[in-house]
């Protein structure tokens, strides 16, 4: 792993703890400012809108001045908004927290990039291994995450203003992390040249393909890992059980990081993406055959096997067909989607499990893997049936 590749596995770690504490504890927080009925996710909706909206501003930034400087940048915007958010919790102000949550989703959304940052920052031939390397900062953040909202909720007479002002000082330690990397510049045709309308680029087989499968991974995984803790709590698990069992779906989501990026070299990236769809398939297999804790823990596990598997295979997949001039551009499009379709699934969850059942649900997520498995086969087929006539 050279330096550029370990910065951005820990810019993704850091990124990845101060998202998943805020989005541990907004609705905690939001209930204690006293937000009005029903609108406790509000600052997590806001989070989500400018995760959303700052991929294709972010993307067009980078091929025009490079990553470094747009990485450094969010960071800094990520600390403004851990600040507000501070100051809203001493001021007892949920307008402000709501605001806040729009400098969060900035830097969440500019950390999207930073697995495609360690594609440029390899060799051709180590594309899988650099994604999957960067996702590793991800086991880090499993365990930072969780401690820290344990051991400084607390320290404050305002519950969570501590985590929040020490979550501003590791955005400060991204910023200098991101100021450390030495990537190449823009190239001078990415800059200058059109790329494919999105339109274009979904029709092209591979691309396609591809963030097809990206959005099927986040989606699926963030539905059902969304909905466990309220099926839990349905069946009468306590909180305790509820978070170990998350916990450690987090550490299957980026643990196998270590092996995947080797594994897609050794069999290639369509390979891999199979296997995380059957992983996905035999969690679902799991959950259905029960409510024990034992069901959850091992659903959620392998739930966040078969996403590393799908994800780092497709983003490998994805750079493998990108044309030089749109890879800004199509990596925007391929995370437009995919966010698009877990702010569905995050809003979904809660009515979907009320109303049709933690069953329902885990049969209504297999459609779409059932469906990429069919495409995922035909692809490997074609691959086959060209090599052999090559030969």
């Amino acid at each position: 792993m050279n330096a550029n590749v370990f910065l951005l596995a820990l810019s993704q770690a850091l990124m990845m703890t101060l998202v998943g504490l805020v989005l541990s504890s907004s609705a905690l927080v939001a209930v204690g400012l006293s937000a009005p009925a029903g609108l406790a996710n509000l600052p997590l909706a806001a989070q989500y809108l400018a995760t959303l909206l700052v991929l294709h501003p972010a993307a067009r930034l980078m091929g025009s001045h490079g990553r470094r400087p747009v990485f450094i940048g969010a960071a800094l915007v990520g600390m403004a908004g851990l600040l507000l958010a501070a100051l809203a919790i001493a001021w007892g102000s949920f307008p402000l927290f709501v605001l806040a949550g729009l400098g969060i989703g900035v830097l969440g959304g500019v950390g999207q990039f930073y697995r495609f940052a360690a594609i440029e920052a390899v060799p051709p031939a180590r594309k899988g291994l650099a994604v999957s390397l960067t996702l590793t900062g991800g086991v880090l953040a499993a365990f930072l995450g969780p401690w820290l909202a344990r051991s400084t909720r607390h320290l404050s007479e305002a519950p969570f203003l501590a985590s929040f002002l020490i979550l501003a000082a590791l955005a400060v330690v991204a910023a200098g992390a991101a100021g450390r990397l030495c990537l190449p510049p823009p190239s001078r045709r990415q800059a200058q040249a059109s790329p494919r309308s999105a339109r274009q680029m979904l029709a092209d087989p591979g691309v396609g393909l591809a963030v097809a499968a990206a959005v099927v991974a986040y989606g699926v995984m963030n539905l059902l890992m969304t909905a466990t803790p309220l099926a839990m709590l349905c069946v009468g698990h306590d909180f305790n059980a509820t978070a170990t069992v998350i916990q450690w779906h987090l550490v299957a989501m980026f643990a196998p990081s270590f092996l995947t990026g080797g594994l897609i070299g050794r069999i290639g990236a369509l390979p891999v993406m199979v296997l995380g769809v059957l992983a996905s398939l035999a969690a679902i297999g799991i959950a259905l055959l029960g409510d024990r804790y034992g069901h959850f823990q091992l659903a959620l596990v392998l739930v966040g096997l078969g996403w590393n598997l799908l994800y780092v295979g497709a983003t490998t997949r994805l750079a493998e067909c990108w044309r030089d001039e749109e890879k800004g551009h199509l990596q925007a499009l391929n995370d437009s989607l995919v966010f698009a379709v877990v702010t569905l699934a995050t809003f979904a969850a809660a009515p979907l499990v009320d109303r049709l059942g933690w069953a329902l649900v885990n049969g209504l997520a297999a459609l779409p893997l059932l469906v990429l498995l069919a495409c995922l086969g035909r692809a490997l087929l074609h691959g086959r049936a060209r090599l052999a006539s090559a030969g």
